[in-house]
């Protein structure tokens, strides 16, 4: 069974819910302390939403120098899928994992609501039960989404395909191009500000839209 490793940091919201996710889709989730070194085995890691360390430096940029994270950063060099979520998506950009930066919201409002996203790199390791185009449902709820990069930044992303998903229906947060997650050059490692976790059974999120990325990712860990 495909075991998947989930963190905790102090100020982590949304780990309880990507294990239900994780579980949901099949597979086994594993418990991981910010405090430790060691990944237990696990074939690919989870860094959940939340406020890490309650974001009192700058999101994430404590929590990228937890023990957690010198192996995270080591295992996804070697390949290891890594998705972070919300404040998981902040600090793999601080660790170095993904480009860019996600700052406040514009307005400086914090945003909770039902969110549409058209799914566009349907390669990734998280992303490949979609179709190219699919529009899904999902929540967003955060105060610093707002992805911002370089113009060669981005327009490399672009032409590499690696904006995994897009805001529709309105941009809750202000973000550049309407990016709502990214992908390493590699497809393995993925950040994204929407949370899928909370979207994985109709009767409980406003749909079940979000298992397709752990359902890929157990997809992805079988292939290889």
């Amino acid at each position: 069974m495909t075991k998947v490793g989930v963190i905790t940091f102090p100020g982590t919201l949304d780990d309880t819910d990507v294990v239900r996710a994780v579980s949901r889709a099949g597979a086994e989730p594993v418990n991981l302390w910010h405090g430790d070194h060691d990944l237990k085995g696990v074939d690919a890691v989870v860094v959940p939403g939340g406020f890490s360390y309650g974001d009192y430096l700058r999101c994430g940029a404590i929590a990228r120098f937890a023990p957690v994270m010198t192996e995270v950063i080591e295992a996804a060099g070697k390949g290891m899928p890594v998705l972070g979520i919300c404040n998981g998506f902040q600090i793999l950009c601080e660790s170095g994992l993904l480009p860019g930066a996600l700052v406040r919201n514009a307005g400086l409002h914090y945003v909770c609501k039902d969110q549409w996203l058209k799914v566009e790199n349907t390669s990734s390791a998280w992303s490949s039960r979609f179709e190219a185009g699919a529009e899904i449902l999902v929540p967003v709820k955060h105060g610093e989404g707002n992805y911002t990069a370089s113009q060669e930044t981005l327009d490399q992303l672009e032409a590499e395909g690696r904006v995994l998903a897009r805001y529709v229906s309105g941009n809750p947060n202000g973000a550049q191009r309407d990016i709502a997650g990214v992908v390493s050059e590699n497809g393995r490692v993925v950040g994204l500000m929407p949370h899928p976790e909370h979207a994985i059974d109709a009767l409980t999120g406003p749909s079940d839209d979000g298992l397709g990325m752990f359902l890929s990712l157990i997809d992805s860990v079988v292939k290889t």
